[in-house]
């Protein structure tokens, strides 16, 4: 089953990404089912699936009915391109060809998934883990650093929410570097962080926004440094 899935979603990728240029989505926004980029990129998808598949036409039936609604989610998705928000669009459209691809593989090969497994207590520690390095420490950031606030912080020039989201990927990966015992990552990611902050650093008449983005810095690496001690105490816990 797994291995069935691993080349349809090949397939899929080889299809939607490598092999589909930026020309071909314009000319089929523009001119939607006239589009001959339309019908190109449906013919890539088949050549990459039975590829990928070696040419085992036992799978003829899947091949055919990935081919078919792909050419009917993607004839949906260029007409709705102006009504409808591009990223919701993205997102739905690719989660249409996933579900797809799903069906597919359990008409050949039936599975079944055990949602009972996000019950568990592993799941639930590293959903409660994921939970605080994200939302909880966003708001725990927030509050500590209200006290201070900077011309900076507010410039036109910075992307809206820029920050928060900076925040919670490097918390993500120290996280991530904990739980896999990568600790030198970390200290490269630091660096990392460090020299693309100079800049900002650089320009500042007195300590105070050097002062600011080291607390907040030390702040955010240091919470998700606990959560990922912590994580890694209880998982150890609860296997002995």
């Amino acid at each position: 089953m797994i291995s069935l899935a691993l080349k349809f979603l090949i397939a899929h990728i080889l299809g939607d990404f490598v092999f589909q240029s930026d020309k071909w989505v314009k000319n089929k926004k523009k001119k939607k089912h006239k589009s001959k980029y339309l019908y190109y990129h449906l013919l890539v998808h088949t050549l990459s699936l039975l590829i990928v598949l070696k040419f085992n036409f036992q799978y003829w039936l899947g091949i055919l009915v990935i081919i078919v609604s792909h050419f009917i989610i993607d004839l949906m998705k260029i007409n709705l391109y102006k009504s409808v928000n591009e990223k919701q669009l993205f997102v739905l459209d690719q989660l249409a060809h996933l579900i797809v691809i799903a069906l597919v593989v359990y008409f050949y090969q039936p599975y079944v998934f055990h949602l009972s497994a996000l019950y568990e207590t592993k799941s639930l520690i590293l959903i409660l883990a994921l939970l605080t390095i994200t939302s909880i420490a966003s708001v725990i950031l927030k509050l500590l650093m209200s006290s201070w606030s900077f011309k900076e912080d507010q410039s036109k020039d910075s992307l809206k929410n820029a920050g928060k989201y900076i925040g919670i990927l490097e918390r993500l990966f120290v996280f991530g570097f904990i739980i896999i015992n990568q600790w030198p990552a970390i200290g490269l990611l630091m660096t990392a962080k460090s020299v693309f902050r100079f800049g900002d650093l650089s320009k500042a008449k007195d300590r105070k926004l050097t002062e600011y983005v080291l607390i907040g810095t030390l702040l955010s690496f240091g919470i998700a440094v606990s959560i990922g001690l912590l994580y890694n105490y209880a998982i150890q816990e609860l296997a002995n």
